[in-house]
């Protein structure tokens, strides 16, 4: 079997993604804010990197961070921005506001924009979820408030998701004539089938707690404890190889859609593939010589 093909250009390069406009790390000068609306448009999202930790924030809270077609685009460049950076390790997704996100913007979806642009969102949209899967870092959720269609979507799509106890999650799509059918994809492989059906038939929210006992989060904690928590995480994934840790990650996706002796076969290659990584061979080493491994991430 030949090896699994993860180096060089990365999984994100597979998308034949691009970036829309240039990715914004860090605040505005305020110089540019003073000017208003003669610098352009604000963006919907921002973003900051420390320590290989890319915090990105969804910044519309006045429209509950609703994932209009620029919100999704502007996520979008913020995620994919040098993505096979060294420096880069993990990302964190959260919020400003007592909402997480409510979902797409409904006013968008009129029959003032056309089939075309309700097309053009729903699959920016949807290609932002698989770039998170197929990501080189692992993509954690930090969220405090509601999470809701879209917003909910975008939490089951990430690969770790903390929560504080106030937050819920919801597809209410149905109560207003439109079927989550695209949040259903990712809810729908994160909790049990009848969990995702019943909460998309009725659109009633879930607690943070059921949510967790559902496979929908992978931890709740009191909402003072979430930034820590998250932080926390972050820092220990950051301690790890970011090379071991991609090939990890991307074998684990690959290997879920298969039947079990494929997905040992594949697994097994890909350990066999990681042995021989640098990163892996100083692993080794280092545990025989009772030292800490220095990684060179590759």
């Amino acid at each position: 079997m030949a090896a699994l093909r993860w180096r060089g250009r990365g999984p994100v390069a597979g998308l034949g993604l691009r970036l829309l406009g240039p990715p914004f790390l860090g605040p505005p000068r305020a110089s540019a804010c003073r000017r208003g609306a003669s610098s352009g448009p604000i963006r919907p999202t921002s973003a900051r990197q420390r320590d290989g930790i890319r915090n990105i924030i969804l910044n519309n809270p006045k429209k509950r961070n609703a994932l209009s077609l620029s919100m999704l685009n502007s996520l979008r460049n913020d995620i994919l921005h040098e993505a096979e950076s060294k420096d880069l390790r993990v990302i964190i997704i959260s919020a400003e506001g007592p909402v997480f996100s409510s979902g797409h913007d409904l006013k968008e979806f009129t029959d003032e924009q056309g089939p075309d642009y309700h097309m053009e969102v729903f699959q920016t949209c949807s290609e932002i979820m698989k770039i998170i899967q197929n990501h080189p870092v692992p993509v954690i959720a930090k969220v405090n408030g509601l999470a809701t269609a879209a917003g909910c979507q975008l939490v089951a799509s990430c690969d770790i998701a903390v929560a504080s106890e106030k937050s819920r999650f919801a597809t209410p799509g149905v109560n207003v004539g439109l079927f989550c059918s695209t949040p259903a994809v990712a809810l729908g492989r994160a909790v049990p089938r009848k969990v995702a059906l019943e909460m998309l038939f009725t659109g009633e929210p879930i607690s943070a707690q059921d949510a967790l006992l559902h496979g929908l989060l992978s931890k709740v904690v009191p909402e003072e404890e979430l930034e820590e928590e998250t932080m926390r995480i972050a820092r220990k994934i950051c301690a790890s190889s970011r090379s071991v840790v991609a090939l990890g990650k991307a074998i684990f996706y690959r290997q879920m859609s298969e039947d079990l002796g494929t997905a040992y076969r594949l697994t097994s290659q890909a350990m066999v593939d990681n042995l021989g990584m640098q990163d892996g061979k100083e692993g080794i080493q280092a545990f025989i010589q009772k030292r800490k491994p220095v990684w060179c991430h590759s």
